[in-house]
């Protein structure tokens, strides 16, 4: 709507507009005009009655004016002039209807008075359609512009700093990447030069080793009984050098230490990508083995969240040689032996759980540590107890310090390079690695003891 449009007339408009509108129990002002025309001739009454809106002002005319303008409306009861406003039927009487008509006892209001209010509605209608035009006018023009601007520069800003993150961690990575390189290269060096020393040396040893043998075979088949008696240094000296040899030791310093391609940059970089990027959460397929769960817990019905539950809720569950029967455990029947995969729990606020892998040969019965995550040979968890950290195995316990206590944990499993790792998703933080050489398939395995732990996909 234009500024410039004036209040009058929007009001005489509107009027104009409203007129046109059939009204209950009224003609329209089409039909009225013509049937008037007819009505006009044979009633002279009507001929002195008509009148017309101008500028919002009612005049009498000659019939005449009145093809142009508005018509008087009469009663169809009592054929009298429609005069009067009735507000308790909402529709236009005459002074019959209010006298001795059924609109009796009504609220009625004078014609002119009603549409004199009507245009006072329709002026400040009209007003505050203008003052809203001119909100939506300056919310287009600045706001909107304003925002325009905005979102182009944050966008730029955006873009860049992408763009710059991204930069930053490729040459962090090629810088590492070369860094790693360059000590496994050396690292090989070393070892090739331990092999080339321990070839050259054993070498000589068996030179000896062999001359020795031969001098020693050589006095033995050749020597008379005179001879060979009388041959006690020679021979001393020759067994002294076969014994000075010695026997060949397997040692670390020959094979190549793997620790030097260790980077706590790329380890924590190669995690989030497997545990945080478009394909995380693991396999869909991942849940519990209801055949496992102890009966200290329950097991949801989609079968990926554990509960423990206290002891007046417990039951007794169908026996089952798979069923931990003593501690809070539970296994997945997903077994893993090769490949890379990873997976992420709910731990929530639970004070007392255990996360992990162990293998599907350990033992389910009984109260012993056999039958405890971490507390044998078959087993490797990232334990919380009593407030504390720990990664277990064997019923060894490694401190592990965390800044902010994890509500999810996720684990990285990578059976190539035989690597074990926990992780903090929320943040991005490496909790613990180990490599094991794993000699038996795993299964993702859990223990909880208060609350409930369930697996995210």
């Amino acid at each position: 709507m234009s500024t410039e449009y004036g209040l009058c007339d929007l009001a005489v408009v509107s009027l104009r507009d409203t007129e046109q509108e059939s009204d209950s129990g009224v003609r329209g002002a089409s039909e009225s005009n013509s049937e008037f025309q007819a009505d006009s001739s044979k009633d002279p009454r009507l001929s002195a009655s008509t009148f017309r809106y101008s500028n919002g002002t009612v005049k009498t005319g000659s019939s005449t004016d009145s093809a142009a303008s508005s018509e008087v409306k009469l009663c169809p009861v009592h054929e009298s002039e429609l005069d009067r406003y009735c507000s308790t039927e909402g529709r236009l009487v005459c002074s019959i209807c209010v006298t001795q008509g059924s609109c009796e006892g009504h609220t009625v209001t004078q014609l002119a008075e009603r549409a004199t209010a009507v245009r006072n509605q329709l002026v400040d209608i009209c007003e505050k359609m203008q003052l809203q035009a001119l909100r939506i006018e300056r919310f287009i023009q600045h706001t909107l512009s304003a925002k325009e601007r905005a979102v182009q520069v944050e966008a730029s800003s955006a873009r860049e700093r992408v763009v710059a993150q991204v930069n930053a961690v490729r040459e962090a990575l090629e810088e590492e990447e070369q860094r790693l390189l360059e000590a496994v290269h050396k690292e090989e060096e070393r070892v090739e030069q331990c092999l080339l020393t321990q070839r050259a040396h054993w070498s000589k040893a068996l030179d000896t080793l062999s001359n020795a043998r031969t001098s020693l075979v050589h006095t033995l088949t050749h020597s008379t009984d005179a001879r060979l008696v009388s041959s006690n240094q020679e021979i001393s000296d020759r067994i002294e050098e076969a014994e000075g040899v010695g026997d060949p030791k397997d040692t670390e310093k020959l094979n190549l230490n793997r620790d030097c391609s260790n980077s706590k940059l790329m380890l924590g970089l190669w995690a989030s990508a497997l545990l945080l990027g478009p394909s995380a959460h693991g396999p869909a397929h991942l849940h519990f083995d209801e055949s496992s769960v102890s009966p200290l817990l329950s097991l949801s019905s989609d079968c990926r969240t554990l509960t423990f539950l206290p002891k007046r809720q417990r039951q007794a569950p169908p026996n089952n040689p798979e069923r931990f029967d003593s501690w809070p455990n539970a296994i997945c029947s997903h077994s893993i032996s090769s490949g890379t995969h990873s997976w992420v729990l709910e731990v929530g606020t639970s004070g007392a759980f255990k996360v992990g892998v162990c293998y599907s040969s350990m033992q389910r019965k009984g109260p012993g540590n056999d039958s405890r995550l971490g507390y044998n040979t078959k087993s490797w968890v990232f334990s919380h107890y009593d407030g504390d950290f720990s990664f277990c195995h064997n019923g060894r316990n490694v401190t592990i310090a965390v800044v902010k206590r994890p509500t999810r944990v996720g684990l990285l499993l990578d059976c190539t390079t035989q690597t074990l790792l926990f992780y903090d998703p929320d943040a991005m933080s490496v909790l613990h690695t180990v490599r094991q050489a794993f000699t038996e398939p795993l299964l993702p395995a859990c223990a909880v003891a208060d609350q409930s732990i369930s697996i995210l996909h």
